[in-house]
């Protein structure tokens, strides 16, 4: 292997598709979640992975962050050089541009990665690599840090439906489901939203399956609540789901359309 080989990014080019706002449920979530993690931090900094043909989601990520943890830097990394080049004159204090892959171009361990719609386009079978890859690449646990946190998932077109997997250096850690409630029929209707690691494994005998079965008849059952709105149905649906689901978050985050469990509950069998 050439040495001009063995620097090339690793991965392949996405289809591109961007839209302003898209990822605000994600970055929501991942400002309260690991806000704490990233003020702590001297010099914070978030990869935003694969961000596409026009440079939003990094801008916006950047305004988000720094709402938390006001020391954060972002770096957008995109594959395709063309799609760097276009992006470099939004770049300012804290937000810079990189091409790069799955190998995140950055001097030191990212607190966050951000990979949202990139792997879709992969096989199944190849996720579990990607993501060890880029776990490898966080910033490490210590003393009072859990490490960084990549965040991987899939989201539709102006970002009303998404499902999203958050892994430490040690791996997976959780599911969460985030929804615009005004838009929903039935918790499933997130499943064309999976992220590559369990879309296929909506189907019976899978964890997956059963917990949006089960998503589906609580409900269902919270019908009467719609009387006060969509938000108190899911409320109520989702604390009927911690009966039998290891519900990880509260009422303050379901507010929100979401709801997160842990991985270990809807990890595919194998």
């Amino acid at each position: 292997m050439t040495a001009r080989a063995a620097s090339s990014p690793v991965g392949t080019v996405t289809r591109g598709t961007t839209n302003p706002n898209r990822l605000r449920r994600m970055d929501r979530w991942i400002a309260a979640t690991h806000g704490a993690e990233l003020r702590r931090a001297p010099d914070p900094v978030a990869v935003d992975l694969g961000y596409g043909a026009a440079p939003w989601t990094a801008v916006e990520l950047l305004g988000r962050l720094r709402t938390v943890a006001p020391r954060a830097r972002v770096v957008g990394v995109e594959i395709e050089p063309a799609r760097v080049a276009a992006a470099r004159p939004y770049e300012r204090d804290g937000l810079v541009f990189r091409h790069g892959g799955f190998e995140i171009p950055v001097p030191q361990r990212p607190l966050l990665i951000r990979a949202a719609n990139v792997l879709r386009q992969y096989e199944e079978a190849e996720v579990a690599a990607v993501w060890e890859r880029l776990c490898a690449r966080l910033a490490p646990a210590g003393a009072g840090s859990r490490g960084g946190l990549l965040v991987e998932g899939t989201c539709d077109e102006i970002g009303r439906r998404h499902v999203w997997v958050a892994l430490g250096p040690e791996g997976p850690r959780t599911v969460t489901f985030a929804t615009r409630l005004g838009s929903l029929e039935r918790p499933s209707d997130l499943a064309e939203r999976l992220p590559k690691a369990l879309i296929h494994r909506n189907v019976p005998g899978e964890p997956v399956h059963a917990f949006l079965r089960d998503f589906d008849r609580a409900w269902a059952a919270a019908a009467p609540y719609a009387a006060f709105g969509a938000r108190q149905r899911w409320i109520r649906a989702v604390r009927e789901l911690t009966a039998d689901w290891p519900v990880l978050d509260g009422p303050v985050r379901w507010r929100q359309g979401e709801v997160t469990v842990a991985w270990g509950a809807l990890a595919p069998v194998r």
